[in-house]
């Protein structure tokens, strides 16, 4: 049984047990969140919400928060002279999927 959620404008296919990265959750480590589920399929066959199922819950414990690794981006104007160096660090959620319900 896999399911489709939907957080932080992206979605994920998960099931029982996976661990997911996903943009920055408003929840401390250890706490229970609850994500909108857009599709889902089980041995019934395959469900898909409009835009999401009615019924359906995928929970997660949040294991922590924290940081990307560091990208460098650079911003370049041409015949002025002006170049820019900065570094940018993603802040993320790592979840583990704790139950997936129908």
């Amino acid at each position: 049984m896999f399911a489709v959620i939907e957080t932080g404008g992206k979605q994920y296919k998960v099931q029982y047990g996976d661990v997911v990265f996903v943009e920055k959750l408003a929840a401390e480590a250890d706490e229970t969140v609850e994500f909108k589920v857009i599709a889902i399929s089980d041995e019934n066959g395959t469900k898909f919400g409009t835009p999401y199922v009615e019924g359906a819950s995928v929970t997660g414990k949040v294991l922590k928060n924290g940081k990307a690794k560091k990208i460098t981006v650079m911003t370049y104007k041409p015949k002025k002279g002006e170049k820019r160096k900065m570094g940018h660090r993603q802040p993320y959620t790592k979840v583990q999927i704790e139950s997936v319900k129908a």
